[in-house]
């Protein structure tokens, strides 16, 4: 995955809303002239569309907003059919059954994962605007080509206590050794008079909040997001010096410190969230998503803050984020209007209908021309570290999913398992490699 600066985002970010303020200085002759030739070009295109989805918000949004009378304003003979499907699980089985029959819809969206398993079936979207104007699109190119323009970024953060960072006495870390003293000052200080206070809130019980660590840091720690589609190509993607590997260990240490409190298995995620949100921890690991759960339930926030998961050993190591694209929207090859089809994703990520849709929902923008500010809790951490490395996540494709289904290797059932007494990484590890290498040859994957 390609590596961007938290700087150079910001400064394309910039250059872009600038020349959005001279292009709306240029006079009423400029604007008539862009809006008739925008109409000559709504003209000149007819046909049908189908749009396929899965998500519930985005079609709630579609139908309280009137997007196919949106956009019938400027393509007049165009009729859509936004076609909802119940959840991604059912839309994956239809996408894969109509792509072979040669019935896949007009317009569609992938995840950064199965980009790959649909590239023959996608047109390339690089010469279109909305395409260039996304800031994550070219970073999960496909063999050179733009087979889906993100509708959103999503990122990940660390949301801590400042009071109870300057009670204890520690700073926000900027290194993997740093977070690890952080938080055992933190435990030592408050777990003193509060046995059931953690320093590190995580409800391991439901498994899946441990992602930040189990799933995301082996992509950080060389800046790989294709980190898991890359083992599938290994016999032995565990091994010492692997990325997995070092991370794993990493974590272990930091899961097996006691930081995460008594009994971090016997709470849920609600719980682990709500004693953070008591200040009966000091920090939790959770998307953008979590700003909100912790406002629900937290008296106020006046003293909550972010930062970026410190991964690297030392300050002379590049400081990695994770972001993620979601909802690529692309153009299959078996639509019969496929020029009315890029229009209609041109028109999606124009300032006809993305500005109004993005403040619908809480991810942020990707896109340059319409930056969304984020808010001021979770943009502390963009502050905090301004020359970051952006790392794109792009997830698991089919290969790795073969391979983990066969061994049943589950990555976020391995964290809750640290905890667990007498827990022996390596073998565990070792035994991971060889159920690997023995999979990979019984499904032949090269």
């Amino acid at each position: 995955m390609k590596k961007i600066s938290r700087r150079s985002f910001l400064q394309a970010a910039g250059a872009a809303a600038a020349a959005m303020g001279l292009a709306a200085c240029g006079g009423s002759g400029s604007s008539t002239a862009a809006s008739g030739a925008a109409g000559s070009a709504g003209a000149s295109l007819s046909g049908e569309l189908v749009f396929t989805i899965w998500d519930n918000n985005l079609m709630n949004y579609i139908d309280e907003n009137d997007m196919v009378g949106k956009f019938q304003e400027k393509y007049p003979d165009a009729e859509i059919e936004v076609e909802k499907i119940k959840d991604d699980t059912e839309y994956w089985n239809a996408m894969k059954m109509r792509a072979s029959a040669n019935q896949l819809p007009d317009v569609m969206f992938n995840k950064p994962f199965t980009l790959a398993r649909f590239k023959d079936y996608l047109l390339d979207l690089s010469d279109t605007e909305a395409a260039k104007n996304n800031s994550l699109a070219e970073g999960y190119a496909v063999d050179g080509k733009i087979l889906g323009v993100p509708m959103t970024a999503g990122y990940e953060y660390v949301y801590y206590w400042k009071d109870l960072f300057q009670e204890a006495g520690v700073e926000v870390p900027t290194t993997w050794p740093a977070l690890q003293e952080a938080a055992s000052a933190l435990q030592a200080h408050f777990g003193a008079s509060d046995p059931d206070f953690m320093a590190i809130a995580m409800g391991a019980k439901d498994e899946w909040p441990d992602y930040p660590f189990m799933e995301f840091m082996p992509s950080l720690i060389n800046g790989n997001g294709q980190n898991w589609n890359d083992m599938a190509a290994q016999d032995a993607p565990f091994a010492d010096g692997t990325d997995i590997n070092v991370a794993y260990h990493r974590i272990y240490d930091l899961f097996t410190s006691g930081v995460f409190g008594k009994d971090p298995l016997g709470l849920s995620k609600d719980q682990a969230t709500t004693l953070f949100t008591q200040k009966r921890a000091a920090i939790t690991a959770l998307g953008d998503w979590g700003l909100q759960d912790i406002m629900n339930g937290a008296e106020n926030v006046d003293q909550l803050g972010t930062f970026y998961l410190p991964v690297r050993m030392t300050e002379d190591e590049p400081f990695r984020y994770i972001v993620q694209g979601d909802s690529f929207m692309g153009v299959t090859t078996h639509s019969k209007n496929p020029e009315l089809a890029k229009a209609f994703v041109e028109w999606f990520y124009s300032e006809d209908w993305y500005p109004g849709y993005l403040a619908y929902i809480t991810s942020a923008s990707s896109m340059t021309n319409f930056p969304k500010e984020k808010d001021p809790i979770q943009a502390e951490s963009d502050t905090a570290q301004p020359d970051a490395e952006m790392v794109l996540y792009g997830g698991a494709g089919d290969d790795f999913t073969a391979i983990q289904n066969e061994i049943a290797f589950d990555y976020k059932k391995l964290g809750a398992q640290m905890f667990t007494e007498g827990f022996d990484l390596d073998a565990t590890l070792a035994d991971l490699d060889a159920k690997w290498a023995a999979a990979r040859a019984k499904l032949g994957i090269q």
